[in-house]
């Protein structure tokens, strides 16, 4: 089961949703990554997981592959990412101002 969060960044608004379950894979017989959501099926197949990063620093998102883990922005190369359903307090990379806050709002809360 997954759950979705919503996080706000309280100086300038910008918005960031994300999942706790990433995004499961499993390789096919042709050596390509393939994913698996719950429920599907091909969830027990799954060997990795791409987690959705984003980098403090310029913005950048992108996933960190959990067999192959990156610890640098492939487009800036700071140190300084963050998985995207732990932003809580994290810097705002888009008005440098403001840190991002889970939305509290009982109405968005989702579960898959």
């Amino acid at each position: 089961m997954a759950e979705g969060i919503k996080y706000i960044c309280n100086n300038c608004a910008h918005t960031i949703e994300a999942w706790s379950d990433g995004n499961p894979y499993y390789i096919d017989k042709k050596g390509r990554k393939q994913y698996a959501y719950h429920p599907s099926s091909k969830f027990d197949k799954c060997i990795g997981n791409d987690s959705p990063h984003i980098c403090l620093s310029c913005g950048e998102g992108f996933n960190v592959d959990s067999r192959n883990p990156a610890t640098e922005c492939p487009k800036c190369a700071s140190a300084n990412i963050a998985d995207t359903y732990r932003l809580d307090g994290a810097s705002c990379p888009y008005c440098h101002a403001g840190v991002f806050e889970q939305e509290q709002d009982q109405d968005h809360y989702c579960i898959s």
